[in-house]
């Protein structure tokens, strides 16, 4: 289970869900009760577990939206596809989510009479803070596939999260690591010389302004230069050089051997190695050492 793939609308019906729990074990209504009433003879309000007073209150608002918030988020950890009588489970949990809006504003057509001769019962804090939660959730979990403030991830946001090395050291670069400085004139990943200085040439390097090896005199008559014949091999040919990479949405990773299942899932905001190339798809390698075939690789960020 990865954090990173929940969005902002998630914690917020998250939210929501545990201010409707909260409300239920508040007052459903009140009273202002005069001064010097002893204590023994002060009425005590109902809480919406109190069905017998209430009604179903409790089902129809509390637990349900508790359950549409659960629906949503565990939806976010399946993989795509995973579909329940026909629907996904957050498409059943906006469904849940606008039945709890609904519930939620017509207790406000539920206050109860007030007693003969008794005070007049009012809202308390526990039907009230139902309503607005249950309210909310139903607007958010109709707008947390339309705004893109709802839609972007919760955690992740300033990018993704560079994997560090075992030992908690510092990376000092390495094939395709993104983000580590490159020597001046050598390849990414080349060490620098022993006793050298940046900037300056290694050993068998051409000084500046002296031509290198293979290459023509000044003066000398130069040949066309040859194009280059040598072509990457399809599906992960010899010229393939692992590199990082982050997916832009939770994508599985199937098993080497071809198995339906996935191994692992791929999620927005973590880096992974990819280590081989099989046509379109991606073999990579999970930061706990896991590998697999990532089938879809539109759209992932290279490091």
């Amino acid at each position: 289970m990865n954090i990173r793939a929940l969005t902002r609308g998630d914690a917020a019906m998250i939210g929501a869900a545990v201010l409707l729990l909260v409300g239920s074990f508040l007052d459903y209504f009140t009273a202002d009760i005069p001064d010097g009433v002893p204590d023994d003879q002060k009425p005590d309000f109902p809480s919406l577990w109190d069905m017998d007073e209430v009604g179903v209150a409790l089902t129809s608002v509390t637990i349900l939206g508790i359950v549409a918030a659960a629906l949503t988020v565990i939806g976010r950890f399946l993989p795509e596809g995973r579909r329940v009588v026909g629907l996904t489970l957050p498409q059943l949990g906006l469904g849940l989510a606008l039945a709890t809006g609904w519930n939620a504003f017509t207790m406000l057509f539920t206050k109860p009479e007030s007693p003969s001769g008794g005070p007049d019962l009012e809202f308390g804090a526990g039907l009230l803070i139902s309503v607005l939660a249950g309210l909310a959730l139903a607007a958010v979990a109709v707008l947390n596939e339309m705004l893109p403030a709802l839609k972007a991830p919760l955690a992740g946001a300033a990018g993704p999260r560079m994997p560090g090395p075992f030992g908690g050291q510092q990376p000092q670069g390495g094939y395709g690591y993104p983000g580590q400085p490159q020597p001046y004139g050598g390849q990414p990943g080349a060490p620098m010389p022993y006793g050298g200085q940046p900037g300056q040439p290694g050993p068998g390097q051409p000084q500046p302004g002296q031509p290198g090896p293979g290459q023509p005199q000044p003066g000398a008559q130069q040949q066309p230069a040859q194009p280059q014949q040598a072509q990457s091999a399809p599906g992960g040919g010899g010229d393939f050089q692992p590199f990082w990479f982050a997916v832009p949405v939770a994508r599985p990773l199937f098993a080497e051997d071809g198995s339906p299942n996935p191994v692992a899932e791929l999620a927005p905001g973590t880096w992974y190695l990819a280590v081989e190339q099989r046509g379109q798809a991606l073999v990579a390698q999970t930061q706990d050492g896991r590998r697999g075939v990532l089938q879809d690789s539109s759209g992932i960020q290279r490091g």
